[in-house]
């Protein structure tokens, strides 16, 4: 399954992922294969929930063209 991470790149590198994600966040995540814990994160916008989970620093995390971050 793919994770957290992989999804952040996704949407940096796929412009039709990431208008689908602005279109609708949750299906867009849920046909990816985010867990809800992850959905939850990346709905949250907290950057260092995120980077948590991923399993590095908030300043580690790449920056990817997301409205929540």
């Amino acid at each position: 399954m793919p994770g957290l991470l992989d999804y952040l790149n996704h949407l940096d590198q796929n412009a039709n992922a990431c208008s689908a994600h602005q279109q609708d966040p949750q299906k867009a995540m849920t046909d990816f294969g985010l867990s809800p814990v992850e959905q939850q994160a990346i709905l949250s916008g907290d950057k260092e929930q995120v980077a948590n989970l991923i399993g590095i620093s908030s300043d580690e995390l790449p920056s990817a063209e997301i409205p929540q971050f």
